[in-house]
């Protein structure tokens, strides 16, 4: 067997290529680990993404990845790949903090099912990375705030942030995320990674402390659509710890990423996904589409059935739903959250329930209509985000109007953890300040092996997901 030399340049492989070069034995899952643990020690004092790193247990894992390696056993494409873990799912031993000081001395006394799938596929998990207070847009005053690795003046997405900045900067090949109205997909956008949010069910989230259960995801990011294809293979299914996870057969995801998308129509509206952009967001749009026409795809002008009567119902549900998740500890804890956690579980708190039941029945009508919308195209195109990335002093002043926030920063996210329906973030290009250009795809139930397809085929053509930051 010939291994080779360490080397900073493994950080920045693919998840799905380092796992075969694992498998191969070109490398080893120890020599990975270590090189991943190493830069973690050297670069994230700065970028503070990891909770918890998991060193010794890391290296064990990796020395039982290439003993089963070299006997013979190979668990698929993740087997000694390093990994990271959002702080919103338990790991047996650890506490889960979600981000807030109460929850930090609770220690898990089982796997998250996402954690215990990600094990069985021979992942080496090198620890947990941070998340925002509660998941929301905010992290509590006395705990760190991960940097964008890009520029640590501009905003590394919420709330799946650790997972972004730590697979962005090299420091893990995939991460597991969140999202509940955005938390996988802005940070993927902001740290210039790819991000799969998956149909509502179809991965289990037993194991996880939820934001708002009726909208909560668990997805991967990773650096590409074929790396999270990979991820969501293992970590995909039906789950008899939790009844709404989706019994439908996991599809073949990495298995079918190359089949050519001709003749696939995507679909893109102009009014939802355009009007009144930056041309900054909406020049990689129009590429996009060129691109996938070039590639055999149809572009197809449609409707999206989305307006501010829904934006409103989808606030609603969540705010409610959060308040919910909180009601306990906050009777018990309200002066140990921070401030602007604090006032936002107040409003859910406040939330009558008549008009929660109202926003449930806008939300099923809504989900309808994405329904048949879908009856006519096979995915639909969108920007991530609806400003350029922002600088975390524009960050603060646009955090204090509620309204600006939904129609910029999550303009893109919201309506589809209100459909339930899964998405595909991707980089599209870069603005002015040389910071990542997110797009969205979006497709109907259970077109996750789609979406890769699709995302797959635009990243074979163009560079934008290889792009890296310059950190040392």
């Amino acid at each position: 067997m010939t291994t080779s030399r360490p080397t900073d340049a493994w950080a920045h492989l693919g998840l799905v290529e380092v796992g075969d070069r694992i498998r191969r034995r070109d490398l080893t899952s120890e020599q990975v680990t270590s090189e991943a643990l190493s830069r973690v020690s050297r670069l994230d004092g700065h970028l503070n993404s990891f909770v918890v790193v998991l060193a010794e247990d890391a290296m064990q894992q990796a020395q039982a990845a290439d003993r089963e390696i070299l006997s013979g056993v190979w668990r698929g494409p993740l087997h000694g790949v390093p990994v990271a873990v959002k702080d919103l799912l338990d790991i047996k031993g650890l506490p889960t903090g979600a981000g807030s000081l109460i929850l930090r001395s609770t220690i898990a006394e089982t796997d998250a099912t996402v954690v215990r799938r990600l094990r069985s596929a021979g992942a080496v998990i090198i620890g947990k990375v941070h998340t925002t207070e509660a998941a929301l847009l905010d992290y509590h005053p006395s705990l760190p705030q991960p940097r964008n690795p890009w520029s640590a003046e501009h905003w590394a997405g919420a709330s799946s942030s650790g997972s972004g900045v730590a697979t962005a900067a090299g420091l893990c090949y995939g991460a597991i995320g969140t999202d509940t109205g955005g938390s996988i997909r802005t940070p993927s956008a902001a740290n210039g990674i790819t991000g799969l949010k998956p149909t509502w069910g179809r991965v289990s989230r037993y194991g996880l402390f939820p934001m708002a259960d009726s909208l909560d995801h668990i997805g991967p990011m990773a650096r590409s659509a074929q790396d999270v294809a990979a991820m969501l293979q293992a970590i995909a299914g039906a789950d008899s710890q939790d009844p709404t996870a989706l019994l439908a057969p996991r599809d073949d995801y990495l298995g079918k990423i190359a089949k050519p998308i001709d003749g696939v129509v995507i679909g893109i509206d102009d009014a939802f996904a355009l009007d009144g952009l930056d041309a900054e967001i909406a020049r990689p749009v129009r590429d996009f589409c060129e691109v996938m026409i070039d590639l055999g795809a149809q572009i197809k002008s449609v409707k999206v059935p989305w307006d501010d009567e829904i934006n409103d119902a989808g606030l609603a549900i969540m705010l409610a739903e959060l308040a919910h998740t909180h009601a306990d500890l906050f009777s018990a804890h309200a002066s140990q959250y921070g401030p602007k956690a604090a006032v936002t579980i107040e409003i859910g708190r406040n939330i009558e329930v008549g008009s929660y039941i109202a926003a449930t029945q806008r939300r099923a009508a809504f989900v309808g209509e994405m329904d048949r919308m879908f009856q006519d195209v096979d995915l639909l195109i969108t920007p991530g985000l609806g400003i350029p990335v922002p600088s975390l002093a524009d960050l603060e002043a646009l955090a204090s109007d509620v309204d600006a926030v939904r129609h910029t920063l999550y303009r893109f996210a919201s309506p589809f953890n209100l459909s339930g329906l899964p998405t595909l973030s991707f980089p599209g290009g870069s603005d002015a300040n040389r910071m990542p250009i997110g797009l969205q795809l979006v497709g109907g139930r259970l077109t996750e092996a789609l979406l890769c397809r699709a995302g797959y085929a635009f990243q074979q053509v163009t560079s934008h997901h290889v792009r890296r930051p310059e950190i040392a």
